[in-house]
């Protein structure tokens, strides 16, 4: 069996499926599919350091290897905070008017992805089958390629792609997607991001597209573009749920409620993920009908994330003005409508309380796939489940299909989705229920590195130089 190479932007080893404390989904599934067939985890270690060595930080993890790199503040600075998330992640996530184009990003973007390449090519043995994941390694590829290797190679993008006409406001575009397609495959969370590739590929570049193989042609060169749905670990995060404290958990936030409906939030702090947004729609809610705060209880989980940079900052103060006006308005002495937490959770209290929240509210305003929708569902009580409120423009609506879809910018359609929801009889919950979590237990993480794993070594073939 071929060696495996994962890349990511930082290296996050799963500590053991079925611990309180376990990372997130593509920690769980890289882990497993370099535990399956031996390699190398790669990417930054997170630490910086005045000059770039390309210096390797070699450590054996659960019969694999990591290999870190550190970067140098400048690195940093141009590399993730600047084209990583104030280009791509704004552009890549339809927010242009976010969007910051300097070309000092770009210049470091370039330098880190030669940096990384650099480093990475000694350690690519002959039958090394390479998988870079996200939008931080768009040109990695093509960096690769230029030094000689000729090892099947593919990405994944976590990420949205944008549509061509957003894409095109992006300087030197042409030359970002020429380098994309010096991967042998690239995967899309979902077929809407797969269909807008596929369109920028043949109206910009004139390239020939296959749409039902999703092969693109230019020259001597063919990539495969498919969709590939990930999904979280279902078996270690039902694990999660025995433990005492996805038990407590529950406990204690249903115990808190007062005997009120309890609707719940999880997302990182960011603007893509319609919190603001999420806000006004309960106050049409709260504003439509009487003596609400007796009845709904919102808890909005919102860790931090990006804080060095502004839109960030901004988002998380307009966040915070908002539910104190909303809890200004609408408590009562003894009754707050909103809990607005900005922390984290490990992911066995997350559990609990999904299992507590009658009503899960995933209302992104644009999300790769988002696997908080998933791991609501998969947390339900099977003989009173509660109610997934779904963002049409989530990844994870192409799936998800029996949830209650909405359109995240019109708040009365959401707030109709949460009184709806409050209201669905158990009949209705249990039938929506039963098929959304079929599809979660499914389409598990681990069956998706599996599918990724298996296109890209479908064609022995080596690529052109």
């Amino acid at each position: 069996m071929s060696r495996l190479i994962v890349v990511s932007n930082r290296v996050s080893v799963a500590k053991g499926r079925g611990a309180a404390g376990a990372q997130g989904g593509l920690a769980v599934a890289m882990s497993a599919a370099l535990h399956k067939r031996g390699g190398i985890w790669f990417g930054w270690s997170g630490n910086e350091v005045e000059h770039f060595t390309g210096q390797l930080t070699m450590e054996r993890a659960d019969g694999f290897t990591t290999a870190t790199v550190d970067l140098e503040p400048q690195d940093v600075d141009e590399y993730y905070n600047g084209y990583a998330n104030r280009t791509l992640w704004p552009l890549f996530h339809y927010r242009i008017d976010l969007a910051e184009y300097e070309n000092e990003f770009g210049r470091g973007y370039e330098r880190v992805n030669e940096h990384f390449a650099n480093s990475l090519h000694p350690l690519i043995e002959e039958e090394d089958v390479v998988w870079v994941q996200d939008y931080h390694f768009l040109p990695l590829g093509e960096r690769l390629r230029a030094q000689g290797v000729r090892n099947r190679i593919g990405l994944f993008l976590h990420i949205p792609w944008p549509p061509t006409r957003l894409l095109v406001s992006l300087p030197h575009h042409e030359r970002l997607v020429a380098a994309m397609l010096h991967y042998d495959v690239i995967g899309f969370q979902s077929v809407e991001w797969l269909e807008s590739f596929l369109h920028y590929c043949r109206k910009e570049h004139g390239a020939e597209v296959d749409e039902d193989s999703g092969t693109v042609r230019i020259g001597n060169r063919s990539t495969i573009a498919r969709a590939f749905p990930i999904g979280i670990d279902h078996d270690e995060f039902m694990a999660l749920g025995e433990t005492e404290i996805a038990k407590r958990s529950q406990q204690r936030l249903g115990g808190s409620a007062r005997k009120r409906t309890i609707a719940i939030g999880v997302d990182r702090l960011d603007y893509s993920k319609g919190l603001p947004e999420r806000i006004d729609a309960l106050e049409r809610l709260f504003s439509g009908h009487d003596d609400m705060v007796n009845q709904l209880l919102f808890v909005q989980i919102a860790p931090p994330s990006r804080e060095d940079v502004r839109s960030y900052q901004q988002i998380r103060a307009t966040l915070e003005q908002k539910t104190g006006q909303f809890n200004g308005a609408h408590s009562d002495v003894d009754l707050v409508p909103i809990r607005y937490v900005n922390r984290g959770f490990c992911r066995a209290e997350l559990f609990g309380f999904y299992r507590a929240a009658k009503i899960g509210l995933v209302t992104p305003l644009r999300d790769g796939m988002n696997l908080v929708a998933k791991e609501y569902v998969a947390a339900q009580d099977p003989e009173d489940p509660g109610v997934l409120v779904l963002s049409r423009f989530a990844g994870a609506a192409e799936q998800l299909t029996d949830a209650l879809l909405v359109n995240p910018h019109d708040g009365g359609e959401v707030a109709r989705a949460i009184w709806t929801a409050m209201h669905m009889p158990l009949a209705e919950r249990k039938a929506r229920w039963e098929k959304l979590y079929a599809v979660v237990r499914d389409a598990d993480v681990i069956g998706w590195a599996d599918d990724f794993l298996a296109a890209l070594m479908q064609d022995p073939a080596l690529p052109e130089a």
